[in-house]
């Protein structure tokens, strides 16, 4: 006789379980059956574009909103300062990435960032504005940091800016998909 593992006697115990059940008609009413049928579901592994947020605030405490252009997946409502991790960058310090991106996006101004993600979100870029013809699914890290100075120039990638105060606003009229949820979880809403 061979000894049995715990795993062999467990998975012998939920198919007699599932099978109980099935003789008096309740199919999937065992969560132990339901639960192992999903480990034992090859899970494909999904992957995201990394994007890192600056929560840019002034001296008022208002954060830098960048208003998104009419033709992008933020069409109608706003964007923060940041964006995604080139292939070259690996390596790179978070903070390095983020002085390059606001460059591109709002000028050569002054700023001092923490160096630890402050929250988190996840945007869906839809296949249809993608030139891959799949979507793209990414992950935002909210980084906080404090506007020094510098004038604001902004990039073509926006159409404007404005400061919010997060506490005086919904940020649902302004922010959308993973900005929202990165904005809700900054706020503790």
């Amino acid at each position: 006789m061979i000894p049995s593992t715990g795993r062999r006697a467990r998975a012998v115990e939920t198919d007699g379980l599932e099978n109980r059940y099935a003789r008096k008609g309740i199919e999937g009413s065992n969560p132990s059956a339901s639960a192992n049928r999903r480990i034992a579901m090859k899970k494909e592994k999904d992957f995201y574009q990394v994007s890192l947020k600056l929560l840019l605030k002034n001296s008022e405490g208002k954060i830098l909103a960048l208003k998104a252009v009419h033709n992008g997946s933020y069409a109608g409502f706003y964007d923060l300062p940041g964006g995604r991790i080139d292939t070259d960058e690996f390596k790179t310090d978070f903070s390095n990435i983020i002085a390059r991106e606001v460059v591109e996006e709002i000028g050569n101004v002054e700023f001092q960032i923490q160096q630890n993600p402050v929250a988190v979100g996840r945007h869906l870029i839809p296949a249809s504005m993608t030139s891959s013809g799949k979507d793209i699914h990414v992950l935002y890290l909210f980084f906080e940091a404090h506007y020094g100075g510098g004038e604001l120039k902004i990039s073509s990638e926006h159409a404007g800016y404005q400061w919010l105060d997060l506490a005086k606003i919904d940020p649902a009229e302004y922010f959308t998909s993973g900005i929202l949820e990165g904005i809700r979880m900054y706020i503790g809403k």
